[in-house]
């Protein structure tokens, strides 16, 4: 080979290739845009599913998983604008359900409403006697007791009628002296001497007032100044009416003057000393009304009101005894009985919805509200009083918001799918914690790691032909 070939040939090949090279880089950075490739077209509308975010279509429709209309795709790349930032924290945490997944998941929803929760405050007591209808029966004279009238414990006794008959030599004694004292007065009261006429009724009334002091009523002294002669027994009656409760004599046993021979109580009215622990004392006052529960028969349930708290505080138990005073209609209530007690205080008036529609993290307390058909998001709430399956909301809710009974769970479970598990700040949706960046419909926002580089939006498919009815298209999922 010539010289001049030897030099020829590489010229052309370094002309070739530097005219490559030029034309390569002219195409670079004049003919073709990098930060164009992989995105729509400027102000050009995409959509994707709620609960399928991966599903993006150019054209609004259904979502060929399941079959739920298409929402307009937020757009999430830097510079895309403050509204569709704030459009994106709007949606975060939401979750939509087709009537279909609605049903299947059992979500049912009821309005909150404004009303007054009664603090129910649940205490145990003790069926007690009234003390103030209680009496003891008693010798007022030294004697024997002749007849008992009352002969065992659960008697009923009456103030009317006699319970024993004692025989008493000073009670005879003092008869006398009083029917004595009567004739004197008969026939002295003739005399023209004025102080002794008046001196016969001073002895009379001397005598009668010994019989009243040993017990002798004013319907037995008039018997007495009737017959003429004295009792050899005088009838012993009861203070009040009543069941005799113990019973300490026996037929011919001599008693002295104060002996107890009886004791009586009126059990038409009790008192229920109950136990209220020393949270709950601030509650308590007197006049409230009680409810009363009996352990035994869970039929029986009466009505009394507090009529007094001791001031006294138990350091074993940590309680208070407050004491309930009721009626004791038919004898139900039987001394020395278990019941329960039932104390209702009216707290503030506020919103109230079922304890099934808060979902308790350990963290906070959380309640999925349907904002519209199909769609709830999350609304962190402050709880209050727990009454009957009813629960007290402070503050996250207003009258008329509809919030999830039951489903809860399962629409709070989809919400964590869709946006990811992992350590959740302040204000994100969900019961779980997660991180910032992602939404509540799935989309992942710039710089996350997902779906492409850090600042580089994945690129857009071009838009295919539609699906036939009842197929899936994999080409309509951008991943």
């Amino acid at each position: 080979m010539s010289l001049q070939k030897r030099i020829t040939i590489p010229l052309i090949l370094l002309s070739i290739v530097a005219l490559s090279g030029g034309g390569w880089y002219t195409w670079q950075h004049k003919g073709h845009d990098h930060a164009a490739e992989g995105k729509p077209a400027q102000g050009k509308q995409l959509y994707t599913c709620s609960m399928h975010s991966f599903i993006i279509k150019e054209k609004p429709g259904t979502c060929p998983i399941c079959g739920m209309e298409l929402i307009k795709k937020l757009d999430s790349a830097p510079g895309g604008g403050g509204e569709s930032t704030k459009q994106l924290g709007e949606m975060l945490g939401h979750v939509s359900l087709s009537p279909t997944q609605r049903v299947m998941a059992n979500v049912a929803t009821v309005a909150a409403k404004q009303m007054t929760l009664d603090k129910e405050i649940n205490a145990v007591g003790i069926v007690q006697y009234d003390q103030s209808r209680q009496a003891k029966v008693t010798a007022w004279i030294a004697g024997r007791i002749d007849k008992l009238h009352v002969n065992k414990v659960g008697d009923i006794v009456s103030k009317d009628k006699p319970v024993a008959e004692i025989y008493s030599p000073d009670l005879l004694a003092t008869q006398q002296e009083y029917l004595l004292a009567i004739r004197s007065r008969d026939q002295l009261k003739s005399s023209p001497i004025a102080s002794i006429s008046q001196s016969g009724e001073g002895l009379v009334t001397s005598a009668k007032q010994r019989l009243m002091l040993f017990g002798v009523k004013e319907s037995q002294i008039a018997d007495l100044e009737k017959a003429g002669k004295p009792n050899i027994r005088l009838p012993i009656y009861t203070p009040l009416s009543g069941v005799v409760i113990e019973k300490m004599v026996q037929e011919g046993q001599y008693v002295n003057t104060g002996e107890v021979l009886f004791n009586i109580a009126d059990l038409s009215r009790v008192w229920v000393e109950i136990d209220v622990f020393e949270s709950e004392v601030p509650y308590v006052r007197v006049g409230q009304q009680v409810e009363i529960r009996s352990s035994g028969d869970q039929h029986l349930a009466v009505h009394g009101r507090i009529g007094f708290v001791y001031p006294f505080h138990d350091p074993k138990t940590h309680t208070v005894k407050a004491r309930v005073e009721l009626a004791n209609t038919g004898g139900k209530l039987k001394p020395d009985m278990f019941v329960n007690a039932i104390i209702r205080v009216p707290l503030v008036t506020g919103i109230v919805i079922p304890v099934t529609a808060v979902i308790d993290t350990g963290k906070r307390q959380v309640a999925w509200v349907e904002t519209a058909p199909g769609m709830f998001e999350p609304r962190d709430v402050l709880v209050g009083e727990r009454v009957e399956g009813k629960l007290q909301i402070l503050s996250g809710l207003k009258a008329g918001d509809k919030v999830a009974v039951s489903g809860g769970y399962l629409i709070d479970s989809e919400s964590q799918l869709q946006t990811g598990t992992g350590d959740q700040g302040p204000g994100k949706a969900g019961t779980g914690d997660r991180g910032p960046g992602i939404t509540g419909t799935g989309d992942w926002g710039p710089g996350t790691g997902k779906g492409g580089h850090e600042g580089h939006t994945p690129a857009v498919a071009p838009p295919k032909s539609p699906a036939k009815k009842g197929t899936l298209q994999m080409d309509d999922m951008k991943m």
